[in-house]
């Protein structure tokens, strides 16, 4: 029967009975039942209830001193010995070991007759040996085989990467993973043919089986799916959403780690295939190879897929993103990508830059028009919800970036690839203001005003001339920029540069005696932001 099945982690391994009982210091003897090597136990459990049924999880070692079986039970039918044993069996328990002295010199004769009877394993404790330390030996024993299963899927991984870095990627990836898990490894096509596979061939029963259970997750929401057939166990891992390349594995038997590796081999296939699909990968590489030879970015920007393609000229955002907590890595990094529609991520230091495809122009019908005939950028510096209050009303499509869950973004204004640099500043700015008002997501604005009516060589050439006292020292003008657009506000300031309050207080002042001006003054501040506005490079 088909079944969906994610865990999150691999499981703690068990460990085999015979692991147990090699240990000296333990002293146990097997008395009747299976093989020790056949036995797993998941864990240890000490009871001394007539019915232990309700207390059993399943796998475990019981531990008894038989308290509950009367003395003298060596007697026909004092006590129901093949009872208690079939209520152990029922519960999944995987062992029973019995404690002789105190209560019992020996093994009740009754109990072994009926643990072989019903096939439980059977372990004589002797005086010694307190049932705590069997408990702790069983522990210690699971520790290492957790350890060592974790170890398995760390060397898995890093040679499924290494793989998926050669000449012929999805083959090496395929081989690699049916040598780890001695079995089967197969790529189905969009139509549900096979497309490569690797490992030994399995048989028409099984090789059916798995297609079928390929098949059936293209179909379900589920993405992963898992069978057994004819003693094998198969499990089915669709590669994206609506791609159609499903990873299907088919194993003798299933270790605790498989299913994460199977896992790893699954998300770089899908990278892989995705690739393959859609040739956005060597089109990326094509425009890298032509900008490093000298080429313009707008000659090289159709090559990198979005925006308007139709011989429009294409508009892109750049965001500057930094995670709430901790520091950014490259997985986080392209799951932020691929919330945001772009695979173009590039994650230095603490902050992700992403290069978006613009929306239609607004005249084209995109946006939101202002009466002043403007186009406003939805969720300009929305500060997040508190608990229980109305979720924030979501932007039109086609608004740009939204904000993402665990994240505060910068987004530039869209604009033409000649014009990346300068969205790539107003993308870092948006995102100091964003840290310094705890907003999920701020927009550089883009909206006509008064300092349009100004020509910009103008503008930029009295920008120059008034802000020359402190143009040989950048960090004072940032200082400057940052703590006008926040309202003279120190605090702030210092968190939107990473630096202490008094820093900015004394920047700002050695600001105010180079420039000769009063920053109280409304005037004052507003032309200096009109100049800081202008100012390039």
């Amino acid at each position: 029967m088909q079944e969906t099945a994610v865990p999150s982690a691999p499981p703690t391994p068990p460990v085999s009975l015979a692991a147990l009982l090699s240990r000296d210091d333990l002293g146990l003897r097997q008395i009747t039942g299976p093989p020790a090597g056949e036995v797993t136990i998941h864990g240890a459990h000490t009871s001394e209830m007539s019915d232990p049924y309700p207390y059993l999880l399943g796998g475990e070692l019981l531990l008894t001193a038989g308290v509950h079986i009367p003395e003298a039970a060596g007697r026909p039918g004092s006590f129901d010995f093949d009872g208690y044993v079939a209520r152990i069996v029922a519960a999944g328990g995987a062992a029973l070991g019995f404690g002789v002295a105190p209560v019992h010199d020996t093994v009740p004769a009754g109990l072994v007759a009926a643990c072989e009877e019903h096939g439980l394993p059977l372990v004589e404790v002797p005086p010694r040996t307190t049932f705590s330390g069997v408990a702790r030996a069983v522990w210690q024993l699971m520790a290492r085989a957790r350890l060592s299963e974790l170890r398995r899927i760390t060397q898995a991984q890093q040679g499924l990467a290494a793989a998926a870095s050669r000449p012929d990627p999805v083959p090496s990836v395929l081989r690699r993973l049916a040598g780890r898990l001695e079995g089967r490894a197969v790529l189905y096509g969009p139509e549900g043919a096979e497309i490569a596979a690797a490992g030994r061939e399995p048989g028409d029963e099984v090789r059916r089986a798995l297609a079928e259970l390929a098949r059936f997750v293209t179909g379900h929401p589920s993405s992963t799916a898992t069978d057994t057939v004819a003693g094998t166990r198969l499990a089915a891992y669709a590669l994206g959403p609506g791609r159609g390349f499903v990873l299907g594995v088919a194993a003798p038997h299933r270790e605790s780690g498989d299913h994460t590796i199977a896992s790893v081999a699954a998300v770089l296939l899908s990278l892989l295939t995705g690739e393959h699909q859609s040739g956005t990968g060597a089109a990326r590489s094509s425009a890298l190879v032509r900008l490093l030879l000298g080429a313009r970015r707008e000659e090289v920007a159709p090559l990198l897929g979005g925006g308007e393609g139709d011989g429009a000229v294409t508009r892109w955002y750049v965001v500057h993103a930094r995670p709430d907590t901790g520091a950014p890595d490259a997985v986080s990094a392209s799951a932020l990508g691929a919330a945001l529609g772009s695979p173009l991520v590039d994650a230095a230091d603490d902050v992700v830059r992403v290069l978006v495809p613009a929306p239609p122009r607004a005249e084209d019908g995109g946006g939101v028009r202002e009466r002043d005939g403007g186009v406003r950028p939805e969720g300009d510096g929305s500060v997040r919800p508190e608990a229980g209050a109305a979720a924030p009303r979501k932007p039109p499509a086609g608004s740009g970036p939204a904000a993402q869950p665990g994240w505060t973004l910068g987004v530039s204004a869209p604009v033409a690839p000649a014009e990346w640099p300068a969205a790539d500043a107003q993308a870092a700015r948006a995102l100091a203001r964003a840290r310094a008002t705890r907003s999920a997501l701020v927009r550089h604005a883009e909206r006509p005003g008064f300092a349009d009516l100004v020509p910009p060589g103008e503008a930029e050439a009295h920008a120059r001339a008034l802000l020359a006292p402190i143009g040989g020292v950048p960090a004072l003008a940032e200082t400057l920029r940052a703590w006008l657009s926040l309202h003279g506000s120190w605090d702030r300031t210092a968190v939107a540069l990473s630096v202490h309050r008094n820093t900015v207080r004394q920047r700002i002042a050695r600001c105010a005696a180079l420039l000769g001006a009063d920053l109280d003054d409304p005037d004052v501040r507003m032309e200096l932001w009109f100049a800081l506005r202008h100012l390039r490079g």
